[in-house]
């Protein structure tokens, strides 16, 4: 058994995630650990899609977030954002 020191934000934000309230710290940060893990195969469309998007960013057509903002007339969202 080991301990851990939380902050007090911190464990509320674990208990918020709990299934139900009988879950245990050590099961709720199993199960948080397993879903961050994804053991699954790309798909051959997966890996095609990845290898494209590299080479658009290699080729420099890319965008950024503020650019596709002010597109679609966001800006100001986004601005709101950083301030």
């Amino acid at each position: 058994m080991t301990t851990v020191q939380l902050r007090p934000e911190t464990k509320q934000k674990l208990d918020d995630l709990k299934i139900h309230p009988r879950e245990t710290y050590d099961e709720l940060i199993d199960r948080l650990a397993d879903a961050a893990y994804d053991d699954e195969e790309l798909s051959v469309d997966e890996r095609l899609a990845i290898k494209e998007s590299e080479s658009d960013i290699k080729a420099g057509r890319v965008r950024s977030l503020h650019e596709i903002m002010k597109d679609l007339g966001d800006d100001a969202v986004l601005r709101s954002l950083v301030d």
